[in-house]
């Protein structure tokens, strides 16, 4: 498996992207890159850009969402760690054969039109891990 080229964000499960906006876009002064609805996730993200990675902010948009449920068992906060790899079908594949527990086996599509896929936190150390890669034009 070729290693991740960076940290591409740390995902942030949050009540309201309104109220969490204050801290990190007033207060912190990061730039907001703006908001969007994936709905395939029942979520609307917020991404700011800190350096080269970002902090994506996720609200539940239903009450039977997973980031909903996060919330609701954990209370808001860390809920991922996001990865940007170059080939996410191969890397997929290199977990799936080291008996990683996936969530995604294969691609599917997120926030800004990327590719993304989950591996189940009870093989990462208890993270919740994302890998994601740019989709192809």
């Amino acid at each position: 498996m070729q290693p991740p080229k960076k940290i591409d964000h740390l995902g942030i499960a949050v009540a309201s992207l309104d109220e969490a906006t204050t801290l990190y876009g007033e207060v912190m002064g990061l730039p907001c890159e703006g908001t969007e609805v994936v709905e395939g996730q029942q979520v609307r993200v917020r991404f700011f850009t800190l350096g080269e990675s970002r902090i994506e902010l996720l609200e539940p948009t239903s009450d039977d969402s997973p980031v909903a449920r996060f919330i609701a068992k954990r209370g808001p906060g860390l809920h991922h760690v996001a990865y940007r790899v170059d080939d996410l079908s191969a890397t997929l594949a290199a977990l799936k054969a080291a008996d990683v527990r996936l969530i995604d086996e294969s691609p599917r599509r997120g926030a800004h039109g990327m590719l993304i896929a989950f591996a189940h936190p009870k093989s990462t150390d208890g993270v919740l891990t994302e890998f994601c890669q740019p989709a192809p034009d």
